[in-house]
């Protein structure tokens, strides 16, 4: 891989892994056939597209029938959704307050189609409680959302426990479908939770060095995809299959999935705790910075357990987000001021969900770090904003 010492967004994207992507291409040029062709061109397609599918049932644990390519982490989040469409009645959906925009848009047209939505508020550390779900629970629910990892702020929710209660609650009635956004989890923190009462999960090779343009649907319930076309994915979503797209993606889950199988992986992510909160250290010493949300700092076990170490929300007040990105991009750093797909809009739904004030929210920027990121390159951040900071006069 080239040198992204001084790139800080990995939750927007991360840097190709132009060993592994060279390696897809490679495979998809051998077997360039369509895998749906019954000749031999198409049937050795289809053998590497399985081979595929079955590496990244092995990295998950879980079965390769419930392994769907998919386009990205959207589509993978609105093929569940929207198969409620195929139900004869309408229905009500559940979903958490700190959602990723492809599912909070979405559920937005559902409600236009006539289906009622409950927003469950995160705490004001960012965490959805179980209880908060159940609670919101009704007769008709046929939905329920909750993100693995929060993109903006790293706080890490318990999806399993919430996914039990959800199943607990509904004892004897009819269980909703309970998905998992993962995009921020896959590669960042152990996934060891797919199974009985998670039906449904989305992941992204982009976000682990992957290709743009691909991902996966984990789905272990039966559903009917309301996009419909020519079967492919067991008409779960159709169109020509991504042999280039799925070969990279089991690569890439292979190398960077969070996992005992791979302790190399282990060590790395018991790593980055530690620099993060040494890097959290650092920008504390501005006097106006503060973490976002608070406990994060001042909880040690908090940042340990609950946090993703590759995610840090930080507000510098007195300092715009906006400004805050382009003076470290002038010194060549690259950071975020939030979530890449709603980087041309202002609201910051996430942030207001945690209720802190105006002034944080207009100043919090993102830093975020991923497996080519060193102890050193996040040093010589910290010094970098803390020189921004200095010139604004908060140091």
């Amino acid at each position: 891989m080239k040198d992204f010492a001084h790139y800080f967004d990995w939750a927007a994207t991360a840097p190709a892994d132009e060993e592994i992507q060279k390696e897809a291409l490679s495979i998809s040029l051998e077997h360039w056939g369509n895998p749906s062709s019954i000749h031999k061109a198409g049937t050795d397609a289809r053998e590497e597209l399985e081979k595929a599918r079955k590496s990244c049932a092995d990295s998950l644990g879980v079965s390769e029938d419930t392994i769907f390519f998919t386009s990205g982490g959207t589509e993978g989040d609105h093929i569940p959704l929207l198969s409620m469409l195929t139900r004869p009645q309408k229905g009500h959906i559940v979903l958490s307050s700190i959602e990723h925009p492809a599912l909070r848009e979405m559920v937005k047209s559902m409600e236009n189609c006539g289906w009622s939505v409950t927003k469950v508020e995160a705490d004001k550390n960012g965490f959805v409680k179980a209880e908060d779900v159940t609670n919101a629970l009704q007769p008709d629910t046929a939905f329920v959302s909750v993100m693995a990892v929060n993109n903006e702020t790293g706080a890490i929710q318990n999806v399993k426990a919430i996914a039990d209660a959800v199943e607990e609650k509904c004892r004897g009635k009819r269980l909703p479908l309970f998905h998992a956004d993962c995009v921020q989890a896959a590669g960042k923190i152990p996934i060891d939770f797919l199974g009985k009462n998670i039906h449904s999960a989305s992941l992204s090779a982009h976000k682990i060095g992957g290709p743009r343009g691909v991902g996966i649907l984990y789905l272990s319930k039966d559903i009917k995809s309301f996009l419909r076309g020519g079967g492919q994915e067991k008409g779960i979503r159709s169109g020509t299959e991504n042999l280039f797209g799925a070969a990279a993606m089991a690569l890439c889950l292979k190398k960077y999935l969070i996992s005992t199988k791979n302790p190399a992986s282990i060590e790395r992510f018991e790593e980055q705790k530690e620099w993060t909160l040494k890097f959290m250290e650092e920008i504390m010493q501005v006097k106006t910075c503060s973490i976002i949300p608070r406990c994060r700092y001042e909880n040690q076990e908090e940042f340990g357990k609950n946090f993703s170490p590759w995610i840090v929300q930080a507000a510098f007040p007195g300092i715009p987000g906006q400004v805050m990105q382009r003076a470290l991009s002038q010194k060549g750093f690259y950071i975020s001021t939030g979530s890449a797909c709603s980087s041309q809009s202002k609201a910051r739904p996430v942030l207001d969900s945690l209720h802190i004030s105006a002034q944080e929210k207009e100043s919090a920027v993102r830093f975020s770090f991923g497996f080519g990121t060193s102890k050193d390159s996040m040093q010589e951040l910290a010094k970098a904003v803390k020189e921004v900071c200095k010139d604004f006069g908060l140091i």
